[in-house]
């Protein structure tokens, strides 16, 4: 196969939803219908003992939330498909943030009964920012909620983009029977009440046959009726602007009843984009350029406990990367040669010998990588647009069991390096301080700790508004500045000054009464 087949056919996309909208869960069934897996697994049962297979962390299985992005890739009918499944929960919000920058297309999940939630919001606006291509997919049809076409103007107004419905609910709740495809123009019907495996489909090819009485009885009359109006009311579908983020193509279905996930997969397949160009600072790298670079978006500890590895998770963005060769690291400056680079099922890893463009592999590292790192084929390359977030709530981390010492400091290290909490030291009392953007992370961090690392630790307060990193050309200025600030200064992980400032107001006092210093609140300066 040829590179630029290669290119044509891979597919990497990420799926992103408020909490609890069912997007894991319709990860999971994407995975089954496109014959990753066998049998689907459950994010939250009591009956069914297979958790979801994105959900690998024992803390996601405890809780039934995504904590973590996890990478899935499969081949499904001659494509390359790689997925993204990534927390929902704003307080994992950097890592999904992070992700989108990563991806070339995305899945919105959508919730039947709730509409458009605050965080599918805030995660429209990154994809709105980066021009990403939009599906929209509406799940739980199964139980009642709102109007189809309601659903539709709501994501119209709120999310801000036009929207054409490419399948169309057959009654909802208990009388919800299947969907009509305007893609494909015809109708399945799902006979099976099996969640757990692949349900029988029942094709009816004109939506005016008798057929479909027999299959939908009095149902019948108003799916005509919603098709005619559809005709009417919507668009008709536009590759080029779904591809250019301006047209959002809509889905309805039951993930969990395996109800429109197949007509999702198969139009997906079909209209995605392969992967796309990327921005660096130097210039613009093609997609099909022969020269390999990739970028560092994600880094995972503890990916197999019984290893403790630590994993690089880098999206190639131009040419091939090949195992055993040397590439440069471009902010280090030096060149690196890797004997396993690993593609993912979530936690399950397999050893690759090549990788392509929109191809999403692991590194295992040993302290080389920073979120944002570079690796090309000896070219100076900065990619752009990878965010990174000045912390908002802050805990001081001590010690509860003092013959665990070493353990709690390098689990704190290498947690930290993950990017979703920050590590600082105290410059005046030597008190290590985690800060985060979500107060669920302290819980995650601390569990993390006790299950992978054998380390217990307690928080305790401290009243901070946000740590800013500061710089100066001024030094005299810089350094009464330190001394009269020193029980709100910290070091960074690179020893860097950061100001923690305890209030608003200290804060623009500080930006007010020293202009020479530079406050920065992000960690890239």
């Amino acid at each position: 196969m040829t590179f630029q087949e290669e290119l044509d056919r891979r597919r990497t996309f990420a799926v992103i939803a408020h909490p609890d909208a069912g997007k894991t869960t319709l990860t999971e069934k994407l995975l089954l219908f496109g014959g990753a897996i066998h049998v689907a697994g459950a994010v939250k049962s009591n009956k069914i003992r297979k958790t979801a297979t994105s959900d690998f962390m024992e803390i996601e299985k405890q809780r039934g939330i995504s904590v973590a992005t996890s990478v899935m890739g499969f081949e499904f009918n001659g494509d390359k498909i790689n997925i993204l499944d990534t927390p929902g929960h704003q307080d994992f919000a950097e890592d999904t943030y992070r992700t989108l920058t990563a991806v070339d297309s995305v899945i919105v999940v959508i919730d039947a009964a709730k509409g458009v939630e605050a965080q599918t919001l805030k995660l429209m606006e990154v994809c709105r920012m980066r021009h990403t291509p939009v599906i929209v997919f509406i799940n739980k049809m199964d139980r009642l909620g709102l109007d189809a076409f309601d659903l539709m103007d709501e994501i119209e107004k709120e999310l801000r983009i036009q929207v054409c419905p490419l399948s169309w609910p057959i009654g909802m709740g208990n009388a919800f029977k299947g969907v009509y495809n305007l893609f494909e123009k015809n109708l399945q019907l799902f006979t099976s009440s099996e969640k757990q495996t692949i349900a029988d489909s029942v094709a009816i090819e004109d939506i005016h046959s008798p057929e479909l009485e027999r299959y939908t009885g009095d149902a019948a009359r108003k799916l005509r009726e919603n098709l005619e109006i559809i005709e009417g009311v919507y668009p008709a579908f536009d590759l080029c602007a779904y591809r250019s983020g301006h047209l959002a193509p809509v889905f309805f279905g039951s993930a969990l009843n395996n109800f429109g996930v197949r007509e999702l997969l198969n139009c997906f397949v079909r209209i995605a984009p392969s992967p796309r160009d990327f921005d660096a600072l130097e210039r613009t790298v093609r997609a099909s350029e022969q020269r390999f670079s990739g970028f560092v978006f994600k880094i995972h500890a503890n990916m197999d406990p019984n290893h403790r590895d630590r994993i690089a998770f880098i999206r190639i963005c131009s040419g091939i990367f090949e195992r055993n060769r040397n590439y440069l690291h471009v902010r280090l400056g030096k060149s690196l040669k890797f004997a396993n680079p690993t593609s993912f099922m979530a936690e399950k890893k397999s050893i690759v010998d090549q990788a392509f463009p929109g191809d999403i592999i692991g590194l295992y590292d040993t302290g080389n990588f920073k979120i944002g790192d570079t690796l090309t084929e000896n070219e100076t390359i900065h990619f752009k647009g990878i965010p990174s977030f000045s912390p908002e709530l802050f805990r001081y981390v001590e010690n509860s069991d003092p013959i665990r010492y070493k353990q709690l400091a390098k689990g704190l290290e290498q947690l930290t390096d993950e990017g979703v909490a920050q590590l600082f030291v105290n410059q005046a009392n030597g008190r290590k301080v985690i800060g985060t953007v979500g107060a669920l992370q302290f819980d995650v961090i601390q569990y993390r700790l006790e299950h992978e690392y054998g380390a217990s630790c307690r928080y305790e307060p401290i009243q901070l508004h946000k740590a800013c990193w500061i710089t100066s050309t001024n030094k005299a200025q810089l350094e009464d500045f330190k001394k009269r600030k020193i029980q709100y200064m910290a070091w960074d992980k690179e020893k860097r000054d950061v100001f923690m400032a305890e209030s608003p107001y200290a804060l623009s006092m500080a930006q007010e009464k020293f202009p020479d210093i530079r406050f920065f609140f992000t960690s890239e300066f």
